[in-house]
């Protein structure tokens, strides 16, 4: 529309000049080569306007002649391009739907017509992978990782060909430099962070969590809470052989989870070896007291050297706090009072946690108790109790109940929490069923003592899933 109206004014212009012309008369002279023309304005403008628009025109002939090879050539790198372009999309089409061998013409058809397109390396890695040619998605992703424009996207490729090999050493080394050169690559940093504690190379994965949580890939509190888990399993690992280097470690752990036993455990250890009890005693009561686990309160006991049962015994009374709240509490000290013969202090310790399905390590307690105090119907009673018991605490990590700590699932591998607690709920009997004074052989005084697991006796037995060669942090001695 605007063109419109421009050319119409520009024919309204001419008119009003030629107009003006005409009423203003006279006459134009040329004398060229000894010849004398004359002839009148109107004409002689008239005469100009057609030499200009006749040389105008001259002279775009002569220049689209001049460019005519390179037009032509234009056209058909044009006409060549498009059909790479479609070959290109069916191909990719093609691909999606599964189709190896139509993705992979149309992906040489489209490599012979766009050799400079990087999308053709992608389309033609992805028919190589239906196929099922190794060698050539490799070639393909190593090609792509020499170009500045798809490197990363090689690099990728070449990690998972890696890791689907088995090779962890070729695949951390390409999602290494692919890290190098995005920080912010969530895949590469997972990548990483994958391989690294499948090589159980704690210290390393931990630096990579710092830099995931620096990068924004986790958030801040979750990336220092797997960090800690994984210094406080580098510093099991390093315990023994190098006591200042674990000693580091997992006094980083236990700054960044003071909750993390494992980590308060190690640096228990390691600082009562070092004559520094008071500190070791603190630092045990205070993790204690927001983790209770039966080896901090061992550790508790032990803190000042070798002393006899009755020290032993004070020390864990004033370390583990009230009992009757806490079934740890308890269960530590009724042992440090068995231990020192304080028969009636530790019943009145596990008083409280026996009255509705103890746990087998609290009936087995109280047999001791009766036992030592030479009751021995009520020692038969406990250990008959304990058989049937509820289970005691195990540290469980994705479903799988161990006896030791592990900073990864043995299930997947994933760094997630490792807990310590009772490996699954147990569910009284008279909860689910209407129990008579015997009803098919079940009378009232057997019901409140069978559990979830006595309950299906009739159905096969359930056990623990199998733990991997070697979770990576150490012997169950090393262990908290």
């Amino acid at each position: 529309m605007i063109k419109l109206i421009w050319r119409f004014a520009l024919i309204v212009a001419l008119g009003l000049a030629f107009a003006w012309l005409a009423d203003r008369p006279g006459s134009v002279t040329i004398l060229w080569l000894g010849r004398e023309s004359k002839m009148s304005v109107l004409f002689g403008v008239a005469v100009l306007l057609a030499s200009l628009l006749a040389l105008l025109f001259l002279w775009n002939l002569l220049r689209q002649v001049w460019r005519s090879p390179r037009a032509a050539r234009e056209f058909w790198r044009f006409r060549k391009h498009r059909k790479g372009y479609e070959a290109l999309s069916k191909g990719i089409i093609a691909a999606g739907a599964g189709d190896a061998m139509s993705a992979a013409r149309h992906a040489a058809t489209a490599g012979n017509a766009l050799s400079d397109e990087p999308l053709v390396n992608v389309l033609a890695a992805q028919a190589a992978q239906l196929k099922g040619d190794k060698e050539n998605v490799r070639r393909i992703f190593a090609e792509m990782a020499k170009s500045p424009e798809t490197e990363v996207f090689g690099l990728r490729g070449l990690f998972s060909e890696a890791r689907a090999a088995g090779d962890l050493v070729a695949a951390l080394h390409h999602a290494e430099r692919a890290l190098s050169l995005n920080p912010r690559l969530p895949w590469a940093s997972a990548a990483v962070l994958q391989v690294q504690t499948a090589r159980k190379s704690w210290e390393a994965a931990a630096l990579t969590l710092e830099q995931q949580g620096k990068s924004g890939l986790l958030e801040k509190d979750v990336a220092k809470l797997r960090r800690a888990a994984l210094l406080a399993a580098e510093a099991l690992r390093l315990e023994d052989s190098n006591a200042d280097k674990a000693f580091e470690l997992s006094n980083k752990a236990h700054d960044l989870d003071p909750t993390l036993v494992p980590a308060a455990a190690v640096l228990a250890r390691i600082l009562i070896s070092r004559d520094s009890s008071r500190k070791a005693t603190k630092l045990l009561r205070m993790t204690f007291e927001k983790s209770p686990h039966p080896d901090l309160a061992d550790l508790m006991a032990v803190s000042h050297g070798a002393e006899d049962a009755e020290a032993r015994f004070e020390r864990v009374r004033d370390g583990v706090g009230e009992p009757s709240t806490n079934l740890e509490a308890a269960v530590a000290l009724a042992r440090a009072a068995i231990a020192a013969q304080r028969f009636d202090v530790a019943r009145t310790a596990l008083a409280s946690h026996i009255q509705d399905h103890p746990q087998a390590r609290v009936c087995a307690l109280m047999a001791q108790i009766e036992d030592a105090t030479l009751d021995k119907g009520r020692t038969r009673e406990w250990l008959a109790r304990a058989i049937h018991a509820p289970r005691d605490p195990l540290w469980v990590s994705d479903g799988v109940a161990s006896t030791r700590w592990v900073p990864v699932s043995p299930v997947t591998g994933e760094i997630v929490p490792c807990q310590w607690r009772v490996p699954y709920d147990v569910l009284p009997v008279r909860d689910v069923f209407l129990v008579g004074p015997d009803v098919g052989g079940v009378t009232e005084t057997t019901a409140g003592l069978l559990t979830e697991s006595n309950v299906n006796a009739t159905k096969p037995a359930i056990t623990s899933r199998p733990l991997p060669d070697d979770p990576g942090v150490g012997s169950d001695d090393n262990a908290a």
